[in-house]
């Protein structure tokens, strides 16, 4: 009997706890139905890190130092990772379809072309101030080896070894006016 008393008393004590803890929403904070795990897919994981990737690395204004003597050079040719990025959004389809179409590219070569270099004159945008926009376009070029395997309905494979495409980026960026400068302009 004793024993029997223990285990109640126990049960009693560990469901108190449960309930004046939150963990079944009748006090404290609670998540409610959000408190529940839910499994994502890799693929949407793996979507939304690329955007945050893209987001952090590529499309962000920077605003530079003012311009001292004539036109400066461009910032950086734009990355290799940074045109296949481009490329595979450009053409969404050009990896195929998985187990019935598969498209690899072998032996990549990217060759970048300066294709315009220039400044517009000071302008004021809201929240940034006083700047000139440095447009910088590039073309380029991408070198590859393509092959597509089949595999359905009858399996077969493909290579084509001079293929190409080409991807046009543009990166501009702001520079911003001096003090001087800005007095001239107005």
């Amino acid at each position: 009997m004793k024993k029997m008393n223990f285990r109640i008393a126990a049960c009693l004590t560990l469901l108190a706890a449960a309930v004046a803890s939150g963990c079944f929403g009748f006090g404290g904070f609670t998540l409610g139905i959000f408190s529940v795990p839910v499994p994502v897919s890799p693929y949407f994981q793996g979507a939304y890190e690329d955007m945050a990737f893209e987001q952090d690395r590529y499309n962000q204004v920077p605003v530079l130092p003012p311009i001292v003597d004539g036109i400066p050079e461009g910032l950086d040719a734009p990355s290799d990772d940074e045109v296949i990025r481009l490329l595979e959004k450009a053409k969404p389809d050009n990896g195929g379809v998985p187990f019935l179409e598969t498209r690899y590219r072998n032996d990549v070569r990217v060759v970048k072309e300066l294709v315009a270099d220039y400044v517009d004159p000071p302008r004021f945008f809201p929240m940034v101030g006083a700047v000139q926009v440095h447009h910088v376009h590039w073309k380029c070029t991408v070198y590859f080896e393509q092959n597509v395997r089949v595999g359905w309905p009858i399996p077969y494979s493909m290579e084509k070894k001079d293929a190409q495409e080409v991807v046009y980026i543009d990166k501009d960026h702001l520079h911003a006016v001096d003090q001087d400068m800005n007095a001239v302009q107005q």
